[in-house]
């Protein structure tokens, strides 16, 4: 009995030193292990990004199994770059880039995110040359719910983050995709309630507006 305390005893006081130690959520070493063991291809279209990106069935909602979801609900864009590697390896022939909102969220500024969203576009352009790199604008959200505090408390941030990935894509040589436009609130900087119902993720009738307006990206040869 003594030895089963002492093992309870040890894992108890050893839990503080392990999550103190753990750089990213458990759900993301659960996501990332997953990927590591799921092969890209050159012919594979690739969404990365965080749970905007993981909530969605790309490859469902486009009709093509090339598409790979690469999302991680939470993550962040130092996340993101640690991951790449196991998707550039296999050359896909497309990325499609979301993130940046749970950077905000953490008090992460917005100069902060912007390099390191040219960090990402940099280690894909080095590993993986022949990739088409798309970096989506991060999407509004909007603090009418009382949810996500953390997150939609920087609705006026969002706008300028954007502004900022433009000229970052204008300087890569790299395409933009201006999502911001097309959820934005009218007369508002806010996410359109129509999309959302927590001011931060998307309904279906969101992901539908977002697959017509990427539909010629997707698309394009």
């Amino acid at each position: 009995m003594k030895k089963y305390i002492f093992i309870l005893l040890g894992c108890v006081l050893a839990f503080p030193l392990i999550a103190q130690g753990r750089k990213y959520s458990t759900f993301y070493q659960q996501r990332v292990t997953l990927f590591e063991a799921l092969p890209i291809t050159a012919d594979d279209i690739v969404f990365i990004g965080n749970s905007i990106i993981n909530g969605c069935e790309w490859s469902e909602l486009f009709d093509n199994k090339r598409i790979k979801n690469r999302g991680i609900s939470g993550d962040v864009c130092l996340g993101v770059y640690d991951r790449l590697m196991p998707v550039l390896k296999g050359k896909p022939s497309k990325i499609f880039i979301l993130i940046g909102t749970n950077d905000l969220s953490k008090g992460v500024s917005s100069d902060t995110i912007v390099y390191r969203i040219g960090m990402i576009v940099g280690k894909i352009k080095e590993e993986s040359p022949s990739t088409v790199i798309y970096l989506q604008s991060i999407l509004p959200v909007n603090d009418c719910y009382g949810m996500f505090k953390d997150h939609t408390a920087h609705w006026k941030d969002v706008k300028l983050i954007n502004d900022r990935l433009k000229q970052l894509t204008e300087k890569e040589g790299i395409r933009y995709i201006d999502l911001y436009s097309f959820f934005v609130e009218e007369n508002s900087e806010k996410m359109n309630p129509a999309y959302t119902n927590d001011g931060l993720h998307l309904l279906g009738k969101g992901y539908l507006l977002w697959r017509d307006i990427i539909m010629p990206y997707v698309l394009e040869e």
